[in-house]
């Protein structure tokens, strides 16, 4: 004996189902590209205190102007970033010889999204370093 709405839920959770999976996908995946930013910031602003700390020493010793060494920061910033995997960088003069800029890449790759044929991403971070001078 059937009755006439016999398989109304299958077809209506056959609809939503892969609804409310694309919006589980969207709130964990976001969630994870949302930290891989602030871990991609995070990362930056750690490796320009690294390359901050490179200063010209010669001429600082001598009583000369306190400027950055752009050539050891960027090693400095480089040393700091190959102990992290999957973390590319890199330091860029500001023109401004007591400053400088890190900008870094980070992978980010979808959990959920990618049954939907969401690939993943490079998200960046970017963080300044001033060299401060107190007399």
């Amino acid at each position: 004996m059937t009755r006439r709405d016999d398989g109304r839920i299958a077809i209506f959770f056959a609809i939503l189902a892969p609804a409310y999976l694309a919006m589980i996908g969207l709130v964990v995946d976001g969630g994870g590209k949302i930290r891989a930013l602030q871990r991609a910031d995070n990362i930056a602003a750690e490796a320009a205190r690294a390359a901050g700390q490179a200063i010209n020493a010669g001429q600082a010793i001598e009583g000369g102007e306190k400027v950055v060494d752009l050539r050891a920061a960027r090693g400095a910033a480089a040393a700091y970033l190959g102990r992290l995997d999957g973390v590319t960088g890199s330091v860029t003069s500001t023109g401004d010889p007591r400053s400088l800029i890190v900008n870094v890449q980070v992978a980010w790759n979808p959990v959920f999204l990618g049954a939907f044929g969401v690939s993943g991403a490079t998200v960046t971070g970017q963080a300044t370093a001033n060299l401060v001078v107190v007399r």
